[in-house]
């Protein structure tokens, strides 16, 4: 299979050396150093997942990087960390959590013309699970509104074999 073309070199002992030099947290310094790199290079989803192919709907996830692990990790020790990343990045987030969490196919879709479809993890066994996934990356007070819930549930409508939808969101939803 080839190489993708957007593939970046980032090794975990450049992000701790960096974190070491600068006194900033792990997911500071790897955002400093994706950064760097981002100005002589052309950066993708490949710093935080590892994709295996490209597929009609998007990019088809093999694993999750060490970088993803020590985002996570920074995340669960300081969640107002997560308001750092990217909306992009995000996506990367919750795809690699899907993963993680054994599912079979996970598909980064393309930030634009995605259908209101984020995420695509499908899980087989006795049945088949497949979750449409819309990840929301807002800043804190912006919240999660009901057409952002009433677009998710358009999406499950159009997608026949669909299970379930999911709004992952760094924010919280609209109260009733």
């Amino acid at each position: 299979m080839p190489e993708p073309p957007f593939q970046i070199n980032l090794r975990s002992q450049d992000i701790h050396a960096a974190a070491h030099l600068t006194g900033q947290s792990t997911l500071a310094a790897a955002a400093t150093v994706l950064t760097a790199r981002a100005r002589t290079a052309t950066l993708s989803v490949s710093s935080i997942i590892i994709p295996e192919r490209s597929t009609a709907e998007g990019i088809l996830i093999k694993s999750t990087s060490l970088v993803w692990d020590e985002i996570v990790q920074a995340l669960g020790d300081d969640w107002t960390l997560a308001y750092q990343l990217t909306p992009e990045k995000w996506e990367e987030i919750v795809a690699g959590a899907f993963k993680k969490a054994k599912y079979d196919e996970v598909t980064l879709t393309p930030r634009s013309r995605d259908h209101g479809r984020d995420v695509v993890a499908i899980k087989r066994g006795i049945g088949c699970v497949k979750i449409i996934g819309s990840v929301k990356r807002y800043a804190p007070g912006n919240l999660v509104e009901y057409d952002d819930i009433r677009a998710l549930l358009g999406v499950l409508s159009g997608e026949r074999d669909a299970s379930k939808g999911i709004i992952t969101t760094t924010s919280v939803f609209r109260r009733a």
